[in-house]
Order: C-alpha cells, then sequence, then structure tokens
C-alpha cells in the first residue's frame, strides 16, 4: 500500500518537494495551501491517518517550524524525504519533516533535526548538529564540527567553516 503524503504549501519549494515525493513513490500527493479553495491550511487534520505523512513546504524557517509543530501536536506524521541521489552516511540522525534534496551529502556523525531543508547539492561534514529547521541552500558547505543554530539560512555557495559554531 502507497503513502499518502500531505504537502502544506504549493509555491515553488512545495513543488519540488512534490517531484521527490513521487521519486520516492508516494501516492497520492495532495496540496493544502489558503490559495485552494477545497484544500485549506486549516483542513490539515482532517487528513490525520495511519497511512498519511505530512511536510511542510515553507520557505520561511519559523513558519515552516511552526507548521512542523502543529502537525506533531495534531497527531500528524511527519514524512522525511530523501531523494535517491543524495548520499547519507548510515551514521548520520535524519529526524521527521526533513527534506533532502538531489546531490547533497551527508557526512558521518551527522544530527539533522526537525524540519531543515538540504537543497541541491549542499555538503554537510561530519559531527555536525543542524539544530531545527535550518535552511541550506544550493551548493552550501558546512563544514566539520559545528552546530547550527535552529532557524539559520546557510546561503548558495557560502561556506560554514570547521568548528565555527560550538558543538
Amino acid at each position: 500500500m502507497n503513502k499518502r503524503l500531505i504537502i502544506l504549501g504549493s509555491g515553488g519549494y512545495g513543488r519540488t518537494v512534490a517531484d521527490v515525493a513521487s521519486q520516492l513513490n508516494y501516492d497520492p500527493i495532495i496540496f493544502l495551501d489558503d490559495s485552494i479553495p477545497d484544500h485549506p491550511l486549516s483542513s490539515f487534520t482532517s487528513f490525520i491517518s495511519d497511512d498519511t505523512e505530512f511536510i511542510p513546504a515553507f520557505g520561511n524557517n519559523a513558519f515552516r517550524l511552526e507548521w512542523t509543530e502543529m502537525i506533531e501536536s495534531a497527531g500528524g506524521k511527519l514524512a522525511t524525504l530523501i531523494h535517491p541521489t543524495a548520499y547519507v552516511s548510515p551514521k548520520a540522525t535524519i529526524a521527521p519533516g526533513v527534506v533532502i534534496l538531489p546531490g547533497a551529502i551527508i557526512n558521518t556523525n551527522t544530527t539533522i533535526q526537525r524540519g531543515c531543508i538540504l537543497n541541491i547539492g549542499c555538503i554537510v561534514d561530519h559531527d555536525v548538529i543542524l539544530e531545527e529547521a535550518v535552511y541550506l541552500a544550493p551548493g552550501a558547505i558546512v563544514k566539520g564540527e559545528n552546530r547550527v543554530p535552529a532557524l539559520t539560512k546557510v546561503d548558495s555557495g557560502e561556506v560554514i567553516a570547521a568548528k565555527q559554531y560550538k558543538i
């Protein structure tokens, strides 16, 4: 039996998430957005069931974390979506509500907390903790032994030096 995915947000990032979800055999994939008359965000609780997972697809880190918490508080299950071309070390820990896009590399002893977005081609080296709702833009690099604070945005091409943030 296929799992149903409810994507909260139907903008560009929501559509990107849908592409990944379709490659992971989610079916059906349903968007909730206040711009969709029959499927506003507030209707999410009516979709909660054992065969349904949710993913908040908002670029705003704080808004994404807020929805992550609302889904869990209501008893919904968060999806973890990892594109097939991403490399994730078997010794990495990936929390629910995380999306890892094509070509991303997540190295050993890394922890990715709820609601993070790891965009196309980003690199997260060894012994890194990404706290909740961190956004790594395409090509961002986080070198080893860092703890990136919650809600941080690391822009395209930006490099966080090794040990810049204390673990």
